[in-house]
C-alpha cells in the first residue's frame, strides 16, 4: 500500500495511506497531490504538508469564519484572501445577512481543481450571487482595493513561498487600511507546539498596528501538535466581549448549522494553554 507521509518539523511526523491519487502536479516551486484515504476521505496536501480533509475540514472553516461574523455582528462585507478550496467561502455564504463577499485567489487552478475533486468543500458556494471572484495576488489586491470590508479572512498556507508574504507587516498593515472602523481581521496561524516562531511574530506585528490582538484556538486532528492557532486583530476590543446571551441570540438568529462551532465554543477558543500565551507575550 503506498503511503503518504508529512513531517512538520525534524524528528516527528505523521503517516496517510494512500487508496487512490486522485491528482499530482509537481514543479519546480511545489508539489500538489489530492489523494484518498480510508478514514479522511479526500485529502490534499502541498510541498509535503496536509492542506485538508474531506473529513474534518468543517473544524476549521467554521471556526475561521462564525468567529468573526458572529462577534462583529454586522458583516455586510467580506473579503477572503486565499481559500480556494472553497471551505470558508461556503461558510460565509451560510450568513444571508453579508451582502458582498469578495475571494481574492493567486491560483485559478486551484480552485478549479478543489471543484472538481474537493466539491464537498465548497458545495456550490462559488455560484452565490454575492460573489466577486478576484484571481489576483492577495497582497497586490489589499494595497490597491478602494473597497472596505468589515471582516477580511486570511485563510492561507503556513509563511513560505507564495504564502510568506500573507503573514508580513506590510500585509497587515495592508489589511488594516481595507478594514472598516469596527471590522475584525482574522488568520490562519499555524499550530504553536511546532511552529512557536510563526505565532510570536504574527503576535508582535499584529501588536504594533492594532488596539486589540489575539489569538484563538482550534482543534483539527489532520493538523497535529494540539490546538492551532488563529490569528485576530481589530480597533473594536468590544468585538471579542460579546456576552454570550448576545452570541446565542445571534447565533440562533442567523439559522445556520455547525458541527463544530457553538456560542459556547466560541467563548472558550480565547481562552488559551499558557505555553502558548507565553508564546504570545513576547
Amino acid at each position: 500500500m503506498n503511503m503518504y507521509s508529512e513531517s512538520l518539523v525534524k524528528g516527528y511526523g505523521q503517516t496517510f495511506s494512500i487508496d487512490n491519487i486522485l491528482f499530482e502536479h509537481k514543479t519546480p516551486h511545489q508539489h500538489l497531490v489530492i489523494f484518498e484515504n480510508e478514514w479522511f476521505g479526500r485529502v490534499m496536501a502541498l510541498d509535503g504538508i496536509i492542506q485538508t480533509t474531506e473529513k474534518d475540514e468543517f473544524i476549521y472553516h467554521e471556526m475561521l469564519t462564525h468567529v468573526p461574523v458572529l462577534a462583529h455582528g454586522h458583516v455586510k462585507s467580506a473579503l477572503i484572501i486565499g481559500g480556494g478550496d472553497g471551505g470558508t467561502l461556503r461558510e460565509l455564504t451560510k450568513h444571508q445577512s453579508i451582502e458582498t463577499i469578495t475571494l481574492v485567489e493567486i491560483d485559478r487552478s486551484v480552485i478549479d481543481t478543489c471543484q472538481k475533486l474537493l466539491p464537498k468543500h465548497s458545495d456550490g458556494a462559488f455560484d452565490d450571487h454575492r460573489l466577486t471572484l478576484v484571481i489576483d495576488d492577495g497582497m497586490n489586491f489589499v494595497s490597491n482595493t478602494e473597497q472596505s470590508f468589515d471582516l477580511i479572512i486570511s485563510d492561507c498556507t503556513d509563511p513560505t513561498g507564495p504564502g510568506e508574504v500573507l503573514f508580513s507587516t506590510a500585509f497587515y498593515q495592508a489589511c488594516k487600511e481595507c478594514l472598516e472602523a469596527s471590522g475584525v481581521f482574522v488568520a490562519q496561524n499555524g499550530v504553536p507546539f511546532f511552529q512557536p516562531e510563526e505565532l510570536t511574530t504574527s503576535s508582535r506585528r499584529l501588536r504594533a498596528l492594532y488596539a486589540d490582538r489575539c489569538f484563538y484556538g482550534v482543534a483539527v486532528p489532520t493538523y497535529v501538535g494540539g490546538l492551532m492557532t488563529l490569528a485576530w486583530a481589530t480597533e473594536n476590543p468590544a468585538l471579542r466581549e460579546v456576552p454570550m446571551e448576545e452570541l446565542t441570540k445571534r447565533y440562533q438568529s442567523s439559522t445556520i448549522e455547525t458541527h463544530y462551532y457553538s456560542p459556547e465554543v466560541h467563548h472558550s477558543a480565547f481562552s488559551l494553554p499558557g505555553y502558548i500565551n507565553s508564546l504570545i507575550e513576547c
